[in-house]
């Protein structure tokens, strides 16, 4: 048999290389985002592996600070009948993270706390790594992220922390990092009428936003395990919460209010 023309055995085998490279490339192009182990990322996970915990918390009065908490589904179903008598007046509840995660203890956790008397409110666990931060805050709406005007339900807020499935940053410089946030904040305001809260430490912060001073309209929410609130990132003249222990006697984290129940109810209206 005669061999085939040059020409059709080099465009056989271009063609040949093509499939190979299309079969090859495919399943890492289509591979899933990784959420094992969701149920154990919460408001703080990453930071106290971090950052470490230090220091004995501040004992505040009634008068100055107001004590909330907050939980996921790392705690599982909550007293909240218990958790009110301890004090507690607020909390903040994981909803989702990423773009394929809800939490599954959210109803109890949300529900619950309502039905007990606290006001309440919803947190969304970012990852940066994948998908943008305006299908981000779309998904946490969706999914128990909203905010209305009922004086009992805190403005939804966005727990940017390290990355407890690889690179510190997730992948993204600080500009790129602060574009995100920006995504995700500005699509949660055009469709709530309010800023979300901004969950994350000053060192998280400086390292990932290169301290960015664009979110000051934003509450901030500061995670530092220590006796003093220490340093604000940029932007922020004060703390709205201090998450200030992983543990205390109220499921979950410790976290004081900076102020008095009408602070608290001011921040819940709007």
């Amino acid at each position: 048999m005669k061999s085939r023309h040059p020409l059709l055995r080099w465009s056989a085998a271009l063609a040949a290389g093509f499939t190979c490279v299309s079969l090859c490339l495919s399943p890492a192009a289509s591979a899933a985002p990784s959420y094992a182990g969701a149920e154990g990322n919460y408001a703080g996970s990453q930071i106290a592996k971090h950052e470490g915990v230090a220091g004995s918390p501040v004992e505040y009065s009634a008068n100055a600070q107001l004590l909330g908490h907050d939980v996921s589904g790392h705690q599982g179903a909550v007293d909240w009948v218990a958790a009110a008598r301890a004090g507690a007046k607020f909390v903040y509840v994981k909803a989702t993270e990423g773009t394929g995660f809800i939490s599954p203890q959210f109803a109890q956790q949300y529900d619950g706390s309502y039905g007990a008397g606290l006001i309440r409110g919803s947190y969304h666990f970012a990852r940066p790594d994948v998908s943008d931060g305006a299908a981000q805050a779309n998904y946490f709406l969706a999914h128990g992220g909203g905010w209305s005007k009922d004086g009992k339900t805190l403005p939804g807020a966005l727990d940017a922390e390290y990355n407890p499935y690889g690179e510190t940053c997730y992948g993204k410089d600080a500009a790129g990092m602060v574009a995100w946030i920006k995504a995700f904040s500005d699509t949660y305001r055009a469709r709530t009428g309010r800023p979300p809260t901004i969950y994350t430490s000053t060192s998280w912060w400086k390292r990932c936003t290169g301290n960015s001073a664009a979110f000051g309209a934003n509450p901030l929410w500061l995670a530092r395990y220590n006796s003093q609130v220490g340093e604000l990132p940029a932007g922020w003249g004060q703390q709205t919460i201090w998450q200030f222990a992983n543990s205390g006697t109220l499921p979950g984290d410790q976290n004081w209010l900076n102020g008095s129940t009408a602070s608290l109810h001011n921040l819940a209206i709007g």
